[in-house]
């Protein structure tokens, strides 16, 4: 099948090199809006270059895969919806929830996948399958952590809506997918201890949110932009018959300093492409099924919303320093 790939920044390049890998991808469109970058990636790659994304909309892929700035996200899904194209796009949808509502409206009916790779996680996949499976018994804790080694760039953060809606909403999804209940409720406590960036956009380094879930399951989630030991991502799912956890291999970059202790074994993690390499190829080659129309969106708009509008009332919550319930940012929107 025909491709299309719009936005070839970091993650787009790993998604040009990904696609170029599957069986089903035949031929490979692409287009940035740095002519010399689209040049760069297609000669790589040995893609089809594409002036732009009207270009490339029109050149008879059949699919299109959306890595370009969050901001762009909105324009292009619809673009590619009204050209009749299955779409997928990396999280966010938007920059906010209410956005993101409007983006789901326009799109009813539609083809649409979006990127939250932790779905295609081996080890987050399994722990789905414990909860779907009831090995757990009833499911009262549930721990989620994402921490990054380094903050982003500048020009990223700037533009990025704050760490609940670029950082945790991996985590507000995952807990969605894994325990398949919803949100009710948040309260957020934030610092911006680091960059003094932090402070001058209104964002936080460092975060810490509990959400109550409709069955009184309780669920606490970490973030922070420091974490010097590595790219931390786990889940801890706890029930009354047994407890599982995501994240606990050789890998892992939290050092034991238990006596004898030699876990984990090995080098830890140091960033998200190293940790979610195996996703991310899983997650498109999805991608590509739906395309052929043999399976259906595996995360839909309407799924990443649900996690933006947990994200909207964290921000509210670490604002107002108040516990903030879902239903208060819905009705406001």
């Amino acid at each position: 099948m025909r491709i299309g790939l719009i936005g070839l920044g970091r993650i787009g390049a790993f998604h040009a090199e990904t696609l170029s890998g599957l069986p089903a991808v035949t031929e490979l469109v692409v287009t940035d809006a740095v002519p010399a970058v689209t040049e760069r990636i297609a000669q790589k790659y040995g893609a089809e270059p594409a002036a732009d994304p009207a270009a490339l909309l029109g050149s008879g892929v059949d699919g299109v895969v959306i890595a370009a700035a969050t901001d762009a996200h909105p324009q292009l899904i619809l673009a590619a919806v009204e050209s009749g194209l299955p779409v997928f796009c990396e999280k966010p949808v938007a920059r906010g929830a209410v956005e993101a509502a409007e983006v789901l409206r326009h799109c009813a009916g539609a083809t649409v996948q979006i990127g939250y790779n932790r779905r295609f996680d081996p080890g987050f996949a399994a722990a789905r399958a414990a909860v779907v499976g009831g090995e757990l018994g009833r499911l009262h804790t549930v721990r989620s952590t994402t921490m990054d080694p380094a903050p982003p760039p500048a020009g990223y953060l700037a533009g990025s809506g704050g760490i609940f809606r670029d950082c945790s909403v991996h985590d507000f999804d995952i807990i969605r997918y894994v325990t398949g209940r919803e949100v009710v409720e948040v309260y957020a406590t934030g610092s911006t201890r680091g960059d003094a960036l932090f402070a001058e956009i209104g964002d936080a380094a460092t975060t810490a949110a509990i959400l109550t879930l409709d069955d009184d399951t309780l669920a606490v989630v970490s973030n922070t932009r420091y974490n010097g030991r590595g790219y931390d991502v786990r889940l801890e799912v706890h029930g009354t018959a047994d407890s599982i956890a995501v994240g606990l291999e050789d890998k892992l970059p939290l050092r034991s300093v238990e006596p004898g202790a030699a876990f984990p074994a090995g080098p830890p993690h140091t960033f998200f492409m190293d940790r979610f390499t195996t996703a991310y190829r899983l997650e498109l080659a999805a991608f590509t099924e739906v395309v052929a129309g043999t399976r259906e969106s595996p995360c839909t708009v309407a799924d990443a919303v649900e996690a933006g509008w947990i994200a909207e009332a964290c921000t509210l919550s670490l604002r107002e320093h108040r516990p903030v319930r879902l239903s208060e940012v819905r009705s406001a929107a």
